[in-house]
């Protein structure tokens, strides 16, 4: 019994390995779609944020006018394409009139593309690390509205990024003081002071604003001395 255990595991094993390589075909393929797409549409910047927030919840439409203003600014707008805070910020952009960027992802709940898309920019991704790299290669800035887990994963691997050299610096801002005060008081605390697990001037790099006024302005200001190019 335990030699047919084995046999069947091994079986099992030799055609994981056999999907596995074929597996990249499809992974380079998402690369190069992504790639010839985005660097396209030129400048952008990303909005993050719940997928559960819906409109008329004040983060939402936040989101909403923080996107029409980047976009009246020229930025192209870019989210993960789904509903909630991402379907605020592409709202945004078409209202601006701006360039409206969807990275949607298969999910098997929460995920359906917006309406609020361009249709020649709305781009499909079966996986997450193929989808985060176009958000960190092309954004010329990231905006993270009050989230969950997905949001605080898109916000920890770019302040990663940012922190590492793996990205020039790059705009990092966090919307909505009340929400985002206990995890920044917790890196402080213990994550910093406590534990000395990052510097002080890793802080830095985050910058928390409440209004869009604050957002954009801050945006005007860094781009007046630095260039708008890819991130690596």
């Amino acid at each position: 019994m335990n030699d047919m255990l084995k046999n069947l595991q091994m079986r099992d094993w030799t055609e994981t390995k056999a999907h596995s390589s074929w597996q990249i075909f499809k992974i380079m393929a998402e690369f190069v779609e992504g790639f010839e797409a985005l660097a396209k549409i030129g400048p952008c910047i990303s909005i993050f944020g719940s997928a559960r927030t819906r409109e008329g919840n004040p983060y939402y439409e936040l989101a909403c006018d923080v996107a029409c203003r980047l976009a009246q600014d020229g930025f192209g707008i870019i989210s993960g394409g789904g509903p909630g805070i991402m379907e605020a910020a592409n709202k945004g952009a078409q209202k601006a009139k701006g360039k409206s960027v969807g990275l949607n992802i298969q999910l098997p709940h929460e995920q359906y593309a917006n309406p609020y898309l361009d249709n020649d920019k709305n781009l499909h991704f079966d996986y997450f690390f193929v989808r985060k790299v176009m958000f960190a290669k092309y954004s010329q800035g990231f905006v993270m509205m009050p989230g969950g887990f997905g949001t605080m994963d898109e916000f920890f691997e770019v302040a990663t990024l940012i922190q590492t050299k793996k990205m020039t610096e790059t705009p990092l801002v966090l919307v909505g003081r009340e929400y985002w005060s206990g995890l920044l008081s917790w890196i402080d605390t213990v994550m910093m002071k406590k534990e000395s697990n990052i510097h002080p001037e890793d802080l830095d790099l985050l910058k928390v604003f409440d209004t869009a006024d604050e957002v954009v302005e801050y945006f005007r200001v860094f781009y007046t001395t630095n260039k708008l190019r890819p991130n690596f």
